[in-house]
């Protein structure tokens, strides 16, 4: 099964990157910029204690070592850990996912989480929060993400980032929330450069031939069961192989 998701993987997504100059240039800042380019402390008591632990925990983190990074919300944090073990294990690898999280939140807590970061690849998934809870504009989530990978470069010049495209969000195709994603989406796709910024859409792998997200991949429309996490890591494995120069 592994070896025919990677096959499919591979053909839906080698070469995908697209192609721009500099650190996403295609969104550059804005005067002023929106809230979700602007590091902030998030209000909600979940997020606080999830960042306060994380940050009790980071001087035994040994970020200085850590070579593969994982940035995002609660489908991040939510990894299932058999599968992130086999799929990563062995690549000293750190996740740094807080459930609902937002673009702003993201540029907040990285300011104390990098430190001595210096990875080889972050893979970055962001910004459904944004686009669902407080009806965010596509242009103002994607130039936080713009804002991220800038984060990253400024602290980290040779790190590579690979950015994920919003996964899918909601069972049907038509769900409005769709066709907002979709415009992040695109636009965040104009932040690859092919060279230290990378952008793939994995999400169309979730879904059938009709767009649906089904209960085997997903229990609630959005955050992935196992067989989720099976497909978005086979479906990414060629790309990270690629990037961590393996």
């Amino acid at each position: 099964m592994r070896r025919v998701l990677l096959g499919l993987a591979c053909a839906a997504l080698c070469g995908s990157a697209a192609q721009a100059a500099g650190t996403c240039p295609a969104i550059p800042p804005r005067n002023p910029m929106p809230v979700e380019a602007t590091p902030a402390s998030l209000t909600d008591p979940t997020w606080l204690k999830q960042v306060a632990d994380l940050d009790a925990r980071l001087p035994s983190l040994q970020r200085e070592s850590r070579q593969l990074v994982f940035i995002g919300d609660s489908i991040t944090a939510g990894w299932d850990p058999g599968l992130f073990s086999q799929f990563y294990g062995d690549r000293s690898p750190l996740l740094l996912g807080i459930i609902g999280d937002y673009t702003q939140g993201v540029l907040q807590r990285l300011q104390d989480e990098w430190g001595p970061l210096r990875p080889r690849l972050v893979v970055l998934l962001i910004g459904t929060n944004n686009t669902t809870w407080t009806k965010a504009p596509p242009a103002d989530v994607a130039l936080g993400v713009a804002e991220i990978v800038r984060l990253i470069h400024r602290h980290s010049p040779a790190t590579r980032v690979l950015i994920l495209g919003i996964l899918p969000h909601g069972r049907e195709a038509s769900e409005p929330v769709r066709a907002v994603n979709a415009q992040v989406n695109a636009l965040i796709s104009r932040c690859a450069d092919g060279q230290t910024t990378f952008y793939v859409d994995v999400g169309r792998l979730l879904v059938n031939a009709n767009g649906q997200l089904s209960n085997e991949v997903s229990f609630d429309g959005l955050h992935l069961l196992p067989v989720g996490y099976a497909i978005l890591a086979t479906a990414l494995e060629p790309t990270i192989h690629r990037l961590m120069g393996e």
